[in-house]
């Protein structure tokens, strides 16, 4: 299996989008992450899930978890405010590292191996020509891992 008969069509945000609407991307698709291209729809950045969640819960809770018991659930039922008037490039963390990008002919163990060192839940494959670099689709680590456990039935 090579990394362009793996990759699938995926949602791809801005770095200037709106991060509610790329929250509700993420919920309704139950993403893992999303990938973020730039203007010319080059990978940029990959948002986790799990980024978008630390965003919506306050600081002195994550420095404290004890005190997310004490937080009302009304003021819990409106965490997601938090993501109001933000964009996506709000919501990346500071040190934001490169996507991981595998090239079209990249076999599943390299896709496997570039997955694991940077602990990424996707991987972008892109092809690059005198023209630039065109986004070919997503693997993600639950795809990926579907089409090797079939590949060992």
């Amino acid at each position: 299996m090579r990394a362009r008969d793996l990759a699938v069509e995926y949602e791809t945000v801005g770095v200037d989008a709106d991060a509610m609407a790329a929250a509700r991307l993420m919920a309704e698709h139950r993403l893992p992450a999303l990938l973020v291209v730039d203007d010319e729809g080059v990978p940029k950045a990959v948002l986790p899930a799990s980024q978008m969640i630390k965003i919506l819960v306050p600081a002195y809770v994550i420095d404290d978890p004890t005190l997310a018991a004490v937080v009302d659930e009304r003021h819990a039922d409106r965490l997601c405010q938090a993501l109001k008037g933000r964009t996506v490039r709000d919501c990346l963390s500071k040190s934001v590292p490169a996507p991981p990008v595998a090239e079209p002919d990249a076999t599943a163990l390299e896709v496997a191996a570039l997955m694991a060192q940077v602990r990424s839940p996707l991987v972008a494959v892109v092809e690059e020509n005198e023209g630039g670099i065109r986004l070919l689709g997503v693997i993600t680590a639950a795809h990926l891992l579907e089409r090797l456990l079939l590949a060992a039935s």
